[in-house]
């Protein structure tokens, strides 16, 4: 699909379509069901995620990495989200491709995710090639902090384009772009449901026993087993999403690059990316700068419970540590099993997403989802506090009550996920589009609202509780007090939407 074009004589955008344009004739609108098959990458991807949200963190420590500095290896996460996705979504708006515009990223992206996560599976073995023992393994961390950097770029290098790809599809049907937004959110729910049900299955090396070697126990050969399967999913839904997309080139001597009456970022393909995607920001509206400030705080709410959630539940619920035991690993399978049952619930969310944002307003339902996110980081710092008064850390496994209870947190903080996986993309995507600005550099300038607050996390959260004692409460805590701040001012300065006609959906 071609970049909006500007008509000199009125000085306005205009959408381009996918072919040429003929004079008299209407764009049919793309249907729903291509949309779904379009978004369904995003399973793919979210699996990956799913798996590296719940075993990575984990994971590192048991390579020796302390738990202090567990948090910045995920810097490279945010690092690269800060550079890679607004570069690619820049690059994407240009793209002249036969292939298409987005497709031949999201196809990079989706080969990249397969090979970075064959790297992290096997990062044991490389390192035991390399001389490493069981004391020590410099070799295996480096192969695992490659594979994981390459992963984060590749997922980045993949989500932005899908992104853009489904707001082209849907151009200025605002609903549409929910809906499709939606789509995504619910094919992110199966996804995380798929990694988050293999992160919790224990026999994994069982079905496939040859993972087990020299250097790679039990555990790792379950986590290479699953980042197999990760592999498989991510071939097929890559396949599903670029074979239903149907792009058109593009061609840039027939449509010019957006501009806003011509004061806007510029729209030439050689100028100065970085000075196109700051100097944006100069023709935001106050509401779009409210949506990016809304989404920061909500990010730095929700990274410091992504980063520790299965290690909160093997140390501070199960009261076990890394290579010690078994405690630790039986809460971090628990983690997995509480995230699974999180995104059974931001599946259902998702499929009720277009009708709860018509009814009540976007920006209400994004602020009262933020401050149920409250909520839950509260319930978790209290449980945290009765566990460390019942005693039985170091002698027992956890009371059922307490590991219920821990479930059912894990499990509500799906209605706010679901929300945040969706309802800002269509805020931004919808207030940016009449300035002109390609929807892949769009989504790169939310994704810098998201990306900055995860770096100043990283960097923090593991110095934070150390200065607290250790454990990951302190950086809860802060969680808890930003998503506060995030609901109230989404429910006071996001003006409710206006009523939408109901439409078919088929």
């Amino acid at each position: 699909m071609a970049i909006p074009q500007v008509e000199p004589h009125r000085g306005r955008a205009r959408p381009a379509t996918t072919r040429p344009a003929v004079r008299g004739t209407v764009r049919a609108r793309v249907p729903l069901r291509r949309l779904l098959r379009v978004a369904s990458i995003a399973c793919g991807i979210q699996f990956g995620w799913a798996l590296q949200l719940s075993l990575l963190t984990p994971y590192v420590q048991e390579l020796g990495i302390p738990h202090a500095w567990a948090s910045v290896i995920w810097l490279c996460g945010p690092l690269s989200g800060l550079l890679v996705q607004p570069f690619v979504g820049h690059m994407s708006d240009r793209c002249t491709s036969h292939f298409g515009r987005r497709r031949p990223f999201i196809l990079a992206g989706a080969v990249s995710i397969a090979v970075s996560v064959l790297i992290i599976g096997h990062s044991a073995d490389i390192g035991w090639m390399l001389g490493d023992n069981v004391d020590h393994r410099p070799g295996a961390i480096a192969a695992f902090v490659l594979g994981f950097w390459i992963l984060d770029v590749a997922n980045n290098m993949t989500q932005g384009p899908c992104r853009a790809l489904l707001a082209d599809l849907t151009e200025k049907d605002h609903r549409r772009t929910r809906v499709a937004n939606a789509y995504f959110s619910l094919f992110m729910a199966v996804g995380n449901i798929l990694g988050f049900a293999t992160g919790a299955y224990s026999g994994w090396f069982k079905i496939f026993p040859w993972t087990i070697t020299h250097a790679c126990d039990v555990d790792c050969a379950n986590l290479k087993s699953a980042f197999y399967l990760d592999v498989a999913c991510i071939a097929i839904t890559a396949y599903l999403s670029i074979s239903a997309a149907q792009e058109s080139p593009l061609n840039l001597r027939d449509s010019s690059a957006p501009s806003v009456e011509g004061h806007g970022p510029s729209s030439h393909a050689q100028e100065a990316f970085l000075w196109e995607l700051f100097g944006a920001f100069r023709y935001f509206s106050s509401s779009i700068l409210v949506i990016l400030l809304v989404t920061a705080l909500n990010w730095t709410g929700w990274f410091p419970f992504l980063l520790f959630d299965t290690d909160w539940m093997g140390r501070e619920i199960y009261g076990g540590k890394p290579n010690e035991g078994e405690n630790y690993n039986s809460g971090v399978r628990m983690g997995a099993l509480g995230l699974m049952l999180n995104s059974l619930v931001l599946g259902i969310t998702s499929v009720f997403m277009e009708r709860l944002c018509r009814k009540w307003g976007a920006g209400f339902i994004w602020g009262l989802s933020n401050l149920l996110m409250t909520v839950c980081f509260v319930a978790i710092l209290i449980l945290s506090y009765v566990v460390s008064r019942l005693g039985y850390v170091g002698h027992s496994l956890p009371p059922h009550g307490v590991v219920i209870a821990a479930l059912i947190i894990f499990a509500i903080l799906g209605f706010p996920l679901a929300i945040t996986y969706s309802v800002p993309f269509a805020l931004i995507s919808s207030r940016i589009e009449p300035l002109g600005v390609g929807q892949g550099l769009s989504m790169g300038v939310l994704n810098l609202a998201i990306t900055i607050p995860q770096m100043v996390v990283s960097l923090g959260s593991g110095p934070w509780d150390q200065l607290f004692g250790g454990g990951n409460s302190p950086a809860l805590a802060v969680g808890a007090c930003s998503s506060f701040v995030a609901g109230v001012l989404a429910i006071l300065a996001i003006p409710r939407s206006s009523p939408v006609k109901p439409t078919s959906l088929t």
